[in-house]
C-alpha cells in the first residue's frame, strides 16, 4: 500500500467508517474532509428496500431543492415556434427544434436538461439512442415533457432535480456543493429524503430506508443516522 497523503491522513482522523452520523454533523463533516481545488458536488446515496425489477416498486420522482443545486444548469428547449419566446424569457440556454435535433444526432450533448412538448415527442423520440444513456431523454414523469415550457425551465433553473432508483435499489442524488453552508446541505438532503419517503410503494415490505450516506465528489462516504432526520 502506498504512503498516505497529508489530506488522506486528515480524513482518516476525522471519519469513523463504522459510525452513523447525525445528518447535521455529516453536513459539516463532508465539508471538512473535502480537499478538491474545485467546488465539489455533495451527493446522497440512498439504498431502498424495494425490488426495482417490479413495476409497482419503481421509485421515481422530482424534488425542488430549497437552496438549489449550486450548479448552473444548461437547458435546451425543443419546441414549436410559438413557444420559443416563452422558453427564452424563462432563461433557456438553447431553444429550437429541427436544428438542435440534427446537432444531437451529430453527437452534440453539451446540455444538462432537455425540455420538450408532447406535440414534438415523435421527433424527439428518435434521439433516444443518444440521449438515453446520458440521462437526457425528456420524460413526462420528470416534468420535462410539458406544454408549460416556461415554467419547466424556471423549475430546473431554480433547483428542481429528478431521481430514480437504479437496478441495485439505490437512488443517487446531487444535493448541492461543498461551498454551501452546512445548514443548506442538511435542508437540501432532508427535502430529498422526505420526498422519497412519500413515494414508498405500497407493495414494498420491510425496511424502506436501508441506508443513507453522504459524500462529496472525492470524499469518503458518511453513514447517516436515519433517526436524526426529523419527520422520517
Amino acid at each position: 500500500m502506498g504512503k498516505l497523503t497529508k489530506n488522506q491522513k486528515a480524513v482518516l482522523d476525522k471519519v469513523d467508517a463504522a459510525k452513523e452520523y447525525a445528518i447535521s454533523d455529516a453536513a459539516q463533516l463532508v465539508k471538512d474532509i473535502t480537499f478538491t481545488k474545485f467546488d465539489a458536488s455533495v451527493d446522497l446515496d440512498i439504498r431502498l428496500g424495494v425490488d426495482p425489477r417490479k413495476a409497482d416498486q419503481m421509485v421515481r420522482g422530482v424534488v425542488t431543492l430549497p437552496h438549489g443545486t449550486g450548479k448552473e444548469m444548461r437547458v435546451l428547449v425543443l419546441c414549436t415556434p410559438d413557444k420559443e419566446q416563452e422558453a427564452k424569457d424563462a432563461g433557456a440556454d438553447h431553444v429550437g427544434l429541427d436544428d438542435y435535433i440534427a446537432k444531437i444526432e451529430g453527437g452534440w450533448t453539451d446540455i444538462d436538461v432537455i425540455i420538450t412538448m408532447p406535440t414534438v415527442m415523435a421527433k424527439v423520440g428518435r434521439l433516444g439512442r443518444v440521449l438515453g444513456p446520458r440521462g437526457l431523454m425528456p420524460n413526462p414523469k420528470s416534468g420535462t415533457v410539458t406544454l408549460e415550457v416556461g415554467k419547466a425551465v424556471q423549475d430546473v433553473k431554480g433547483g428542481k432535480i429528478d431521481f430514480k432508483v437504479d437496478k441495485t435499489g439505490i437512488i443517487h442524488a446531487s444535493i448541492g456543493k461543498v461551498s454551501f453552508d452546512p445548514q443548506k446541505i442538511k435542508e437540501n438532503a432532508e427535502e430529498v429524503i422526505h420526498t422519497i419517503a412519500k413515494l414508498k410503494p405500497a407493495s414494498a415490505k420491510g425496511t424502506y430506508f436501508k441506508s443513507i450516506s453522504m459524500s462529496s465528489t472525492m470524499s469518503a462516504g458518511l453513514k447517516i443516522d436515519k433517526n436524526s432526520i426529523s419527520g422520517l
